[in-house]
This record gives structure tokens, C-alpha cells and sequence, in this order.
């Protein structure tokens, strides 16, 4: 049996969950039907859409994975639970949409150089069906955001935008060229839908790239923290401090304290861990409380002991 209980290593998510279900099942039927009404219409900006659908799939799919795992208990090997597969997932979705993007700007070349024939009333059914139901996950996952918040949802709200902003671009080709017979039209909104699934691919792996790294959430100032836990009462000196996100909304922070001997050391932790709650919602923190005599720093060590014997003599 093992004892977690200062941080929730599982997330218990059923909002996302019966959300990410539906989204997944109306999206599978209509990338079906997406890839279909592209070959028979020969238009590459629908093509273009139906693979970013398809991502979406994919996305969808993983983000179910994630949200299973992360129902799971942490164990021996597993001490942080399945929380950051959460991530690995929205990693996996930003470099598929990268992917897909840089192939739709490949094949958009090619139509330039060799223009192809179109049927412009069937893309256009096809795109203003794409259109209803883009609005509609839209607008589902948006609400869900609202209720839980989750990375693997956020990322699937941005697909979802990316896609909205495709079939409006389709729809907007398919009467261009029924006005104007320009062909070209059709594989320079494709590439104009590829630039908007690379930057929201872009924009997913920055995210969970951080977070895989263990930067500082960007909702944290570091030297913030550290200035509000050295004016706790008996905290002396703050360092090798270290703050990281486990997945989108789960936090840790680890650091070391020279701390004042004459008071109890019990009660500087019990401030802190308070501080850290209530200033911060950080509710998973360890630190170490330390002497600067006992425990050997080196350099930093020593100026910290000259520097408080100096102060101590200007008293």
C-alpha cells in the first residue's frame, strides 16, 4: 500500500471523458465522409481538411488513452501515477498535425505546377456539412473546458478551431472557383489551412514540450515564490528550488531552507506549505530544512554565513 496523499496522482475526469467520446464518434463518421466527397470531387483543400480530420482522430483517440491512464492508482515503479501520459499524448498530436501540415504544403506545390479539375458543388456540400459539425464539437469541447480543465481537451479545442477555420476556407474556395473557374484557388487555401494546422501544432508542442521538460508553468513567477517563502518567520536563505507541472494542472515544488535554529523547524515547514497553498495552489511541496555549519555548500555555503555574520554585527 502506498501512501500518496499530499498530491491526487489520479483525475477522475468525467466530463472530458463523455465529451471526448462523442466528439471522437462524430468525427470518425465524418472524416469518413470527408475523404470520400474529396477523391470524388478532387479537391485538395477538402483532402487537405479531411487529413487534419484525421488528426483529429488520431488526437482524439490518444486523448482517451490518456484519460483512462490517468484513472489508474501510482504504484512502486509508476510513483506519479499515469498523469503525464496526458502529455505524451498532446506531444503526439502537435508533431502528427506538424506532419500532416508540411505534407498539404507539399501537395499544394504540386497543384500549383500541375492544376487539376474540380467538382466545386459536391466540395461545397461536403465543406458546409463540415462546417455545421466543426461548430457543433466546437462548442461541445469549449463547454467542457469550461467544467474540467484538461491539456488533452484544450488541444483537441484548438483541432476543432484549426478545422472550423478549414471548412469556412473550403466553402469560400468552392465559390471562388464556381465565379471565377481560377483553379489555383483550391490548392492556396489548402496551404492556407496548412499554415493553420502547423501554428496550432506549433502551439501544442511548445506546450507539452515544457511541461516535459520541467519548466516553470508560465503562471508561475519563480523569484516570486521564492521571496514569499523567505519572509516566512525562521526562513533565512532559499535555494535549489525547483517547480514543475506533473500534467496541465497538477504542481510540485521541492527546496531548500537555511533556517533560523532557535525556532522550531516543524513549525517554519507548517508556514510554508501554507503559503505555498494559499498564495499559490501549490499543494504538493517538499522542503528541506538545512544548516548552513551542517550542511556543506561550498562557495554559497560560506558567503550566506558571512553575510548573516555581518548583519548580526550591524544590530
Amino acid at each position: 500500500m502506498y501512501d500518496y496523499h499530499h498530491l491526487h496522482h489520479v483525475k477522475e475526469q468525467s466530463r472530458s471523458k463523455r465529451t471526448l467520446w462523442f466528439t471522437l464518434i462524430l468525427t470518425a463518421f465524418f472524416t469518413i465522409v470527408e475523404i470520400i466527397g474529396g477523391l470524388l470531387s478532387n479537391s485538395l483543400a477538402l483532402l487537405s481538411d479531411s487529413m487534419h480530420m484525421i488528426s483529429d482522430v488520431i488526437a482524439l483517440g490518444l486523448s482517451m488513452v490518456a484519460i483512462y491512464l490517468a484513472t489508474k492508482q501510482p504504484n512502486a515503479r509508476f510513483t506519479f501515477g499515469y498523469l503525464r501520459f496526458e502529455i505524451i499524448a498532446s506531444f503526439l498530436n502537435g508533431l502528427a498535425l506538424a506532419i500532416i501540415a508540411v505534407g498539404i504544403f507539399i501537395e499544394g506545390i504540386r497543384r500549383f505546377i500541375t492544376p487539376e479539375p474540380i467538382d466545386f458543388k459536391l466540395m461545397l456540400i461536403i465543406a458546409s456539412i463540415g462546417l455545421i459539425v466543426n461548430l457543433v464539437l466546437t462548442l461541445v469541447l469549449k463547454h467542457s473546458m469550461e467544467e474540467e480543465e484538461n491539456l488533452n481537451v484544450q488541444s483537441a479545442l484548438w483541432h476543432f478551431i484549426g478545422d472550423l477555420l478549414s471548412s469556412v476556407g473550403v466553402i469560400i474556395s468552392a465559390i471562388i472557383i464556381y465565379f471565377t473557374s481560377i483553379a489555383w484557388v483550391d490548392p492556396l487555401i489548402s496551404m492556407v489551412i496548412g499554415g493553420i494546422i502547423f501554428a496550432g501544432g506549433g502551439r501544442i508542442i511548445k506546450e507539452s514540450y515544457l511541461i516535459l521538460m520541467e519548466s516553470v508553468p508560465g503562471k508561475f513567477n519563480l523569484d516570486e515564490i521564492r521571496e514569499a517563502i523567505a519572509q516566512v518567520e525562521g526562513v533565512e536563505d532559499v535555494h535549489e528550488m525547483h517547480l514543475w507541472a506533473i500534467s496541465s494542472d497538477h504542481y510540485s515544488l521541492t527546496a531548500h531552507v537555511f533556517i533560523d535554529e532557535k525556532i522550531q523547524p516543524f513549525c517554519i515547514i507548517l508556514a510554508i506549505n501554507e503559503t505555498l497553498k494559499e498564495k499559490y495552489g501549490i499543494e504538493h511541496s517538499t522542503i528541506q530544512m538545512e544548516h548552513a555549519n551542517i550542511h556543506p555548500h561550498g562557495e554559497y555555503g560560506k558567503e550566506f554565513l558571512r553575510t548573516r555574520e555581518e548583519e548580526r554585527e550591524h544590530e
